[in-house]
Formats: structure tokens, sequence, C-alpha cells
């Protein structure tokens, strides 16, 4: 399935009217199944699935390493696409106790959440390692809207990358939604064996407590994102000893938490 497609358009502009064509992005339902119970359903770009299952699973806390997920398969669908993902059998009893407990429909970033305490669950702590100059974050930012190809040929998908100091790019992924970057991202270093110790996530989106707390659950040290956080983002990135850069633009760049890890030069 294709992540964009080609539509027509009525293009009108001062007053004249001329046929028009343009890339618009995909979206499609995507059934996060465990075992056959389906535990939830994100609208995402059809590209890089089996990252998108497995970042959902690592991020959202139902494993605790990409080990615990024994198989995982992707089946297309005429109306979606459905992820079976089997797991750890204690993971899977943990998950249907959970399962059990929900008692309604929950939202973007909080699928399978039952209560208010676990909305705001604290982060795991970071790992007080990494440092970022201004011009470290000027480069991170610069190589996520280089590599945005997905999100440069339709204005409609958010990107997620992480940048280490030394490396550079890492990994990027795109989609429609942040949170499912955000999941591909993790998916794809699981995956292939990459951790995010040190490094800065970097995001084209405005930061929200739900994308904190699964960079925190990644370990990356940082985010810096070109929107600006909610209050409840700041005080989880505290609480996670996080840095959370934002407002990210040419010229610099507002630090809300973590400022201990941005390397400034003072002057004499």
């Amino acid at each position: 399935m294709d992540a964009a497609l080609r539509l027509n358009s009525l293009v009108v502009r001062d007053g004249a009217t001329a046929p028009g064509a343009r890339l618009a992005a995909e979206e499609v339902p995507v059934a996060l199944d465990y075992a056959g119970h389906t535990h939830a359903v994100l609208m995402a770009s059809p590209s890089d699935v089996e990252d998108l299952a497995v970042g959902f699973t690592l991020t959202e806390g139902i494993v605790a390493g990409v080990e615990e997920i024994e198989e995982l398969r992707i089946i297309p669908r005429p109306d979606g696409i459905v992820a079976r993902l089997w797991i750890a059998p204690e993971r899977s009893r943990a998950l249907s106790a959970r399962r059990r407990a929900m008692a309604g429909p929950t939202g973007c970033g909080l699928c399978g959440v039952e209560s208010l305490d676990a909305a705001v669950r604290p982060p795991p702590p970071v790992a007080p390692t990494g440092r970022f100059s201004p011009g470290a974050v000027a480069a991170a930012m610069a190589a996520m809207v280089e590599r945005q190809s997905l999100g440069a040929a339709t204005r409609a998908c958010h990107a997620a990358a992480l940048w280490r100091p030394g490396e550079g790019m890492v990994a990027l992924r795109e989609d429609v939604g942040r949170h499912n970057a955000l999941d591909k991202l993790a998916g794809a270093l699981a995956q292939a064996g990459r951790g995010a110790a040190g490094g800065l996530v970097t995001l084209s989106s405005r930061v929200s407590v739900e994308m904190v707390q699964k960079a925190a659950r990644m370990g990356a040290a940082g985010i810096a994102a070109v929107s600006a956080p909610t209050a409840l983002a700041v005080r989880t990135a505290e609480a996670a000893g996080l840095t959370l850069i934002a407002v990210v633009r040419a010229d610099g760049f507002e630090v809300f938490a973590g400022a201990e890890r941005i390397a400034l030069t003072v002057p004499a």
C-alpha cells in the first residue's frame, strides 16, 4: 500500500480557477492485535508498519524489551492492516488484565489506559548522559527536515528522528500521526539493536506528555521540537531528567527542562 497518492484538485487563486494535482498522504486503520485480541486501532501511514507495531509495544510498556516479542505478522486487509503480535506469556497475562480493566474508548497516545494515574504515569529516569551544543541542535533539526521526504511531498506528515553527537542522524520515520512517527522510530531502533541513550529525538510537532513518556522509555537524553511543549510535558521531562528543547528556529531555541545538557560557551 502506497504512503501517498496523487489526487486531482481545483486550484482557486486570485479569483481564477485551474486544474491542479498534488500528492496526498494515505491514512489507514492499523489494528494492533495481541494473540488474537485487538488492543488498539491507530490511524497511520501504511509504511514501516512493523516498526510501528514494535515501537508501540515498547513505548506503551506492553513489553520491557524487544526480546519479549515472540512473533509479529503484518496482515494486509481490504479495509486496513492488522499487526498481529505474540508476546511473552507473563506479558500477555498482564495485558489481558489491563484489557479487562478498560472502561471505554481511549485517545491518541493513551491506548489501553484505564485510570487517571495511568495516563500521567511517572516516566523511567533517563541516564545523565549526552550534551548538545546550539550548533548540534540546529544540525539535528536540519538533518530531520532534509530527510523528511514524505512530509515534503505531502505537507501532511510528521517526522521523528534520532540524532547522536559524533554520529549524526541515526534513523528517521514519518507518519500522519506524531505519536505513530515516534513509535516507528522506537521500533526501527529496537529491531536494529540500537539504543537511544545519549541521543536527541527530533520532532516535527508539538511536545505533549505522551511524546515525553515515549522518548523517556526509549532512553533518549533529550527532545528537540519545532513547536512548543505543554506544561505537563515540561513537568514530566523534569521528572525523567530529560532535556526538553522546543520552538527550534534557525536563530536558536528555548530550553524548558534539563538545561544542564546544553553546552554553551560563556563569554569571559
